[in-house]
């Protein structure tokens, strides 16, 4: 049966339309998405299908191009809607953070930091450039490595930090193993950041690391 004939409160769009987004299922929202299914196969079903193989949303958001291309009815215009969608997501937390007056606790910047850093199977070390009323002022990905780790160049760092005018800065990685718990050149790098911004007047507020289940801030751990 074809969803244009399903009693209209059980259709997707229709449904979000009268209760809201939140109270779809996480196939009925990708169906949205995808439109239209295969042949004897409604959006709905496709949607299913793709979460069941990719086991879960998350999982297939976060597959690689390669990985999504081969799926069942993930042609290039479907593809590039969900990463265009991914992407509205993560701007509309950035947009939060610019409004915001501050950036000092932890949480002011890790759901942000989470959804930009999550998902990645490499390591990504990123930086929060704040003015100094701890205002955003950029956020910027600036090194990248393996599963093992990315080399961070100070020098590097310090010259961002200039080049945006920055008089504060948190610091962010990913863990790809999924566990947030710092290492121990996790705290070394993070002195050595420390130290070499301290030389022109710029403060490490924080450096949270990111896992699967959230991060870890150094701060609060005293490592700041």
């Amino acid at each position: 049966m074809a969803i244009s004939d399903w009693p209209a409160d059980e259709r997707p769009r229709e449904k979000l339309l009268a209760r809201g987004a939140h109270s779809l299922s996480d196939a009925e929202l990708l169906a949205i998405f995808l439109r239209t299914g295969l042949r004897g196969t409604t959006a709905v079903d496709l949607a299913r299908q793709l979460l069941n193989r990719q086991g879960g949303l998350r999982a297939l958001l976060d597959a690689p191009p390669a990985t999504l291309a081969s799926l069942p009815g993930m042609g290039a215009a479907r593809r590039a809607l969900l990463a265009a969608s991914l992407e509205l997501g993560r701007r509309y937390l950035e947009s939060e953070l610019v409004r915001e007056h501050s950036l000092t606790r932890p949480s002011d910047a890790g759901r942000f930091l989470t959804a930009r850093l999550r998902g990645y199977p490499h390591e990504v070390f990123a930086c929060m450039f704040l003015d100094n009323r701890h205002r955003l002022l950029a956020f910027e990905e600036l090194f990248r490595g393996t599963v093992d780790g990315a080399a961070v160049y100070p020098r590097e760092v310090v010259r961002r930090c200039l080049g945006h005018n920055a008089a504060a800065v948190i610091l962010a990685h990913n863990h790809p193993s999924g566990v947030a718990e710092p290492s121990q050149s996790d705290r070394s790098i993070t002195r050595r950041l420390v130290d070499a911004l301290a030389l022109v007047d710029v403060r490490v507020l924080d450096h949270l690391v990111i896992g699967e289940g959230g991060w870890v801030s150094l701060a609060e751990r005293g490592w700041v």
